[in-house]
């Protein structure tokens, strides 16, 4: 662009307020753009008119002559999760969603760890190596980076001497030497972000500079509340989040309005709903902070026999407080089911039990919301959001018109959560214009083009075909009850298949759910989804409209209960996916193809993965899980592999 601007003016730029930056470098957010005269000589007011981005600061010049502005732009902000589970990265910028992704899906480690003091340290360094790629960038170019857990919240009370992680090499009633590890991980992050990459990632995290003047630790549940609202539909809503803790908080109460966040009120430990499902969890024979939504499952085949044994120690109080006494299940009902156990009609009706504890307990708190908020919408995030029949309860009988639930509800979304809240809080006007975008749909992980994938089966030497009427051709396989797994686009972010990476039946035979349920090395309990053309939702499912995120159940309707046997649940239900022509217009054409063959426009849509494995990522991943599972074909992107 020619000369450069004097350094004495880029002096007099940085101390001048821009958004969420003053002159000592702390936040102030909402603080409107700064305007400046004088700092330029009519010789630069043309390099001041090219816009000229000024480097490490993300301020761009604009030139009103003959006063210029300075606001910041094209900033990328970098969300990371990792103090628990559910490890994640999310990139943003100015209020859009660049990328988003869980880093189970590149290691193939479940949930990327378990959530223990001593793997705090394990960032998700292949997440964050898929966001920075999608960008075209390199760490160094990240402007900000917000990690969803602030240490410092937790300096009057332990994060894990309520879990049992007693120190052996410390005398009783000492301080919690876990605590230690685990806070000091997590205040090392940005260090460890630097230097502890794994060598393969070095092209894009190499050299990345200091990167603890970028850091922002943010509140757990300030990140999971900003994960509800900010890509929710509403201008303005109230917001729950519950899960099992943050680093006090369990469960927290918020106001969105545009661009603000309000705090109303929290629930701190010991007292969690989420750490109430996650201790029978662990008693019914499941994997805790894992196996929940098998609990969920359970439920429907048991009966409230044990209600009130819970309605006994779940005490709501006021201004949106509860308290949950410490028990022992095994003093209530005998010794706890071990993992491969036979269920028994004990186990059902505990679940159905805990379940209906939930529900009835999280009705009380949302009606204390819906009294403090007067708001007509509802978001909600946190772990226990992912609870799509608790939600469903909300949505029926809950006093707020409309429910959104973060997609990515668990730990996962903090990533998200944490990036647009600070960029929120950098960039947005308080009273201004709508900052964020609503999140319409869930695709914002890896994809991979026809080349790539032909390329890479050619090396593998694996025998495909080319389709050239990718939806016509599959909806003919599945009219012939076959099962196929389905591989398209970009992947879902969150723990739901979508339609990017899915297994996919008809929902036509009574058998399926069994058949899915073999295949799969499931539990024979577990049911299986529908998902059905938007348009058509209320015909086949009970006041279904649009629920792109399989996040409620919905009854299926009489009339069609004989028509599509798989999806309906012991209880009469479905967990619900629609589908428009907006949100991923193959899968759409894949339903109507279906519908034209079988008058049915509804297909089973399960996770595309085994047993234990985190759903398919790459063409390597859904490769090697179709050749070793018994899958019918793999349609992948244009391509068709059969057995």
């Amino acid at each position: 662009m020619g000369e450069a601007l004097p350094n004495a003016t880029y002096s007099n730029i940085q101390h001048l307020p821009v958004h969420g930056r003053t002159s000592t470098g702390k936040n102030t957010p909402h603080t409107a753009c700064a305007e400046a005269a004088g700092l330029l000589s009519p010789a630069h007011i043309r390099i001041v008119r090219e816009a000229l981005f000024h480097p490490g600061t993300g301020m761009v010049l604009v030139a009103s002559s003959p006063h210029f502005k300075i606001y910041h732009s094209l900033m990328y902000i970098l969300g990371i999760n990792a103090a628990f589970h559910d490890s994640a990265a999310a990139l943003v910028k100015d209020g859009r969603i660049i990328a988003a992704a869980e880093e189970e899906r590149f290691t193939h480690i479940k949930h990327g760890k378990r959530p223990v003091p001593f793997t705090t340290w394990e960032l998700p360094f292949h997440a964050i190596d898929f966001c920075l790629k999608t960008a075209g960038i390199t760490m160094k170019d990240v402007d900000r980076i917000a990690y969803s857990f602030d240490p410092e919240g937790v300096s009057d009370a332990s994060v894990y001497e309520e879990e049992g992680y007693d120190d052996v090499m410390m005398p009783s009633k000492v301080y919690n030497g876990w605590d230690t590890i685990f806070l000091n991980y997590i205040r090392k992050a940005p260090e460890q972000l630097r230097d502890g990459y794994p060598h393969h990632l070095q092209k894009r995290l190499a050299h990345a500079g200091d990167l603890s003047s970028k850091w922002e630790f943010v509140n757990h549940h300030i990140s999971h509340a900003a994960s509800a609202f900010f890509p929710s539909p509403f201008a303005e809503a109230a917001v729950l989040t519950i899960d099992g803790r943050g680093e006090k908080a369990t469960t927290g109460y918020f106001l969105g309005k545009g661009n603000t966040l309000e705090q109303l009120a929290t629930v701190d430990m010991p007292h969690s709903l989420g750490m109430l499902y996650e201790k029978i969890t662990t008693y019914l024979g499941f994997l805790h902070s894992s196996d929940e939504y098998k609990v969920m499952a359970l439920a429907s085949y048991g009966k409230p026999v044990y209600l009130e044994d819970f309605r006994s120690i779940i005490h709501v109080g006021e201004n949106g407080q509860y308290t949950i006494d410490d028990f022992d299940p095994e003093q209530w009902w005998g010794q706890g089911r071990r993992k491969d156990d036979p269920f028994e009609q004990l186990h059902h009706d505990i679940a159905h039990s805990l379940q209906k504890a939930l529900e009835e307990t999280v009705l009380k708190l949302v009606q204390w919301l819906y009294d403090q908020t007067g708001s007509e919408n509802l978001c909600m995030a946190g772990g226990v959001a992912l609870n799509c029949v608790m939600n469903a309860v909300i949505r029926d009988h809950g006093p707020f018109r409309n429910v959104w639930v973060q997609p990515a509800a668990g730990d996962a979304g903090t990533a998200l959560g944490a990036g647009q809240w600070l960029d929120a809080q950098l960039h947005a006007q308080a009273g201004g214009e709508r900052y964020t975008q609503p999140m319409e749909h869930v695709y914002w992980g890896p994809e991979y083009t026809d080349d790539e994938i032909e390329q890479f089966m050619i090396w593998a030497k694996t025998p495909y075909k080319r389709l050239y009427n990718v939806a016509k051709e599959t909806a003919a396989i599945l009219a012939q009850d076959k099962i196929i797994a389905w591989y398209q686009g970009r992947m879902e972010f969150g723990p739901r298949s979508l339609g990017a990476r899915s297994i996919l039946a008809s929902p036509i035979s009574p058998e399926m759910q069994a058949r899915l349920n073999d295949i799969k090395d499931r539990e024979d309990f577990r049911p299986v989804a529908p998902v059905v053309r938007e348009e058509d939702a209320p015909e086949w499912f009970e006041n279904a409209h649009v629920s792109p995120f399989m996040l409620f159940v919905y009854p299926v309707n009489d009339d069609k209960a004989d028509r599509i046997p798989a999806v309906r649940h012991t209880d009469g239900t479905a967990r619900v996916q629609t589908v428009n022509a907006g949100q991923h217009p193959l899968y759409h054409e894949l339903l109507s193809e279906f519908k034209a063959l079988t008058g049915v426009p509804v297909l089973v849509n399960t996770s595309f993965n085994t047993r234990g494995e985190p759903i398919v990522c790459s063409p390597r991943d859904a490769i090697e899980c179709f050749w070793t599972s018994p899958f019918d074909a793999l349609i992948i992107n244009s391509f068709i592999l059969e057995k």
